[in-house]
């Protein structure tokens, strides 16, 4: 072999080490991002416990997209590996106040958004982004899916509990190369799920997490305030409240 050519196969060696973000020797982890306190805080945590991020974000179709933006102002400042948005659209499906001409609940309590699955619930969600999920970490060797569900501060949502979680895990075992020949495990991590908000919010000012960047409302205005009403950003404000943290985010007047 020729010294350029040797040379050559250095360079691609590199760069496919580089795509898999072996490196620097770190373990992978894909990580969902949506750009709200949440997703931000469990990739903040991932990283910090030494993974390597691979974000993957979706334009679903949902009415706040500006979430997306967010999404990519969090992957920059967390220094991901790569950084993915999926267009899958769920409109053709609808079924969602985030995906179609239905109202966004308003000023309702704590108690009102516990009582029963909110109509800001997209069906079947989850499943289908943990799936996409699944199969990026099955190409990249990786062992790790992470997802900022939690079920304390509001518990309606079926895909944030932990016997989804759990038997979506048992689910990728038997669904994948990898699980099925033994290579590798694949875990889904929920590091948020038995924590309320105000403790999601510490745990990432600890970590480092700047939570201007993120975003959380579904009905901003054309410059980028948040209606401060719906049950996201009800849930938003409570947060910072308990945990005794400013709330960077820029709330409509009135």
């Amino acid at each position: 072999m020729t010294k350029s050519a040797v040379q050559t196969t250095k360079r691609h060696d590199m760069a496919v080490r580089s795509y898999y973000g072996v490196v620097d020797g770190r373990p992978r982890a894909v990580v969902l991002l949506s750009g709200g306190v949440d997703s931000a805080t469990a990739a903040a945590l991932t990283a910090r416990a030494g993974f390597a991020l691979y974000a993957l974000s979706f334009a679903y179709g949902q009415r706040h997209a500006a979430e997306l933006d967010a999404a990519r102002r969090v992957a920059r400042a967390l220094g991901v590996v790569r950084h993915e948005i999926l267009t899958i659209d769920l409109r053709a499906f609808g079924g969602s106040a985030l995906t179609a001409d239905i109202a966004v609940p308003k000023d309702r309590t704590l108690a009102e958004m516990r009582s029963d699955i909110p109509v800001t619930y997209v069906p079947a969600r989850n499943t289908i982004f943990l799936a996409f999920a699944l199969a990026w970490a099955e190409v990249l060797t990786a062992s790790d899916v992470v997802i900022g569900v939690n079920v304390l501060d509001a518990s309606g949502y079926p895909d944030c509990r932990p016997e989804f979680v759990e038997a979506f895990e048992r689910l990728a075992a038997l669904a994948t190369r990898a699980g099925v020949e033994g290579r590798h495990a694949l875990r889904i991590r929920t590091p948020l799920i038995r924590l309320t908000k105000a403790e999601i919010i510490q745990a990432g000012v600890a970590a480092g997490v700047d939570y201007s960047l993120t975003l959380s409302c579904y009905e901003t205005s054309s410059d980028g305030a948040a209606c401060g009403r719906g049950d996201a950003c009800a849930l938003r404000r409570k947060g910072f409240v308990e945990a005794g943290v400013p709330d960077p985010t820029r709330y409509r007047a009135g």
